[in-house]
């Protein structure tokens, strides 16, 4: 099963976690989808979008279990990215870890593409 990845803000998820869905972060009510990465495209999204802030988390989750609401789209130079419309279910993580940041880059954890 191919993992996908979503980068939010810290508060975000312990939100969700208490909601028990994750409706999105301000860009992905926007757009009305949640956005995610696969692996491949996981840093150049967080060096586009997420450079310099902290306090942000990394949730893996396996793209395999979340059925008919997630699409593959084209985006950024006509890579596929993966979007999921429609709440996601917390319990669907597999993985969520801290995504500090370091001086110029994010500190992904070992193993992460």
């Amino acid at each position: 099963m191919p993992v996908i990845y979503k980068i939010c803000d810290r508060e975000e998820w312990e939100k969700a976690l208490i909601d028990g869905v994750f409706q999105g972060s301000a860009v992905d009510l926007r757009d009305g989808f949640i956005h995610f990465s696969a692996g491949p495209q996981l840093r150049e999204t967080a060096r586009r979008h997420f450079a310099g802030r902290s306090d942000l988390v990394l949730i893996a989750i396996e793209a395999d279990t979340l059925g008919q609401g997630l699409r593959w789209e084209k985006s950024r130079g006509g890579d596929l990215f993966p979007h999921l419309y429609g709440a996601l279910d917390v319990n669907k993580a597999h993985a969520v870890v801290p995504l500090p940041w370091h001086d110029t880059a994010h500190l992904f954890p070992e193993g992460i593409p």
